[in-house]
């Protein structure tokens, strides 16, 4: 805390005084001295010159630590680096709402800070096919807002986005479980179909997986592997345009002789 303190004093200096990466000198009004008037004149710059409202709304936190208004400030300075929304200010936002979470974890705003440090993630995601590794840590950070604030408001919402992240990691699996299967690479197709069952069961598009699931073993020359998908896929998608057939491969399978010891 001591350190943090002392670089935020720095950056302060260094932004009063013009001196920085950019030159931009940031004059600020020295008559503020008290904790509402600080956070007042940083709410009123932050739209139109962030760096000045963020330099207001650190002097609240550092000089009122213990203030009402300094929980608000720390949400806004973290909001503002959201609201530029490219990577680099993202990862600001993230690190400032874990912070805020660190300083105020009983906060009514601990909730909101956890959904947007999920959220931070999610913007950041790629599409299916394309590295997931922002889609994983986003499920992640949405599981611990519904674990951690189970009744909040916050928590209804990142219900929705953990089913949007299953459903593209699902999305993703099968786009590489699908590649292996037009490849006759039939093992390594069914390890990431059976990843899609066990992981990401309410996937929109199931059914496709139990076909080619089945298909895999199938073809992989692993019959009786394949047919309990078959009949899976039968029994609870008779709608499914794979139904007919699995209905058409099950009628060869019951042709195969049965080997006799």
């Amino acid at each position: 805390m001591k350190k943090h303190c002392i670089y935020t004093l720095c950056l302060i200096l260094i932004l009063a005084i013009g001196i920085g990466c950019g030159g931009k000198k940031i004059e600020i009004d020295p008559d503020a001295t008290s904790d509402e008037e600080l956070f007042e004149l940083g709410q009123q710059s932050i739209k139109k010159d962030p760096e000045k409202g963020r330099l207001y709304l650190r002097q609240v936190i550092d000089s009122f630590p213990r203030s009402f208004y300094a929980q608000r400030a720390k949400l806004i300075i973290a909001d503002s680096y959201f609201e530029q929304g490219d990577e680099g200010s993202l990862i600001i936002a993230s690190s400032e709402y874990r912070e805020f979470i660190s300083l105020f974890p009983y906060s009514p705003s601990a909730a909101y800070a956890q959904y947007q440090i999920a959220l931070s993630y999610f913007k950041k995601a790629l599409k299916p096919g394309r590295d997931q590794s922002k889609t994983r840590q986003a499920l992640v950070e949405f599981k611990q807002v519904i674990s951690k604030y189970p009744f909040s408001e916050e928590a209804e919402q990142a219900r929705e986005k953990v089913r949007d992240c299953e459903e593209r990691l699902a999305q993703h699996s099968f786009t590489i479980a699908y590649h292996y299967y037009k490849r006759k690479a039939y093992k390594a197709a069914v390890s990431r179909l059976t990843e899609i069952l066990t992981e990401y069961p309410g996937f929109s598009e199931m059914d496709r997986v139990y076909f080619i699931l089945a298909e895999s073993y199938y073809k992989g020359r692993m019959i009786d592997q394949s047919i309990p998908y078959f009949q899976k896929l039968i029994s609870d998608y008779p709608n499914s345009k794979y139904s007919p057939l699995a209905v058409n491969r099950m009628a060869e399978i019951d042709k195969i002789p049965i080997k006799k010891d």
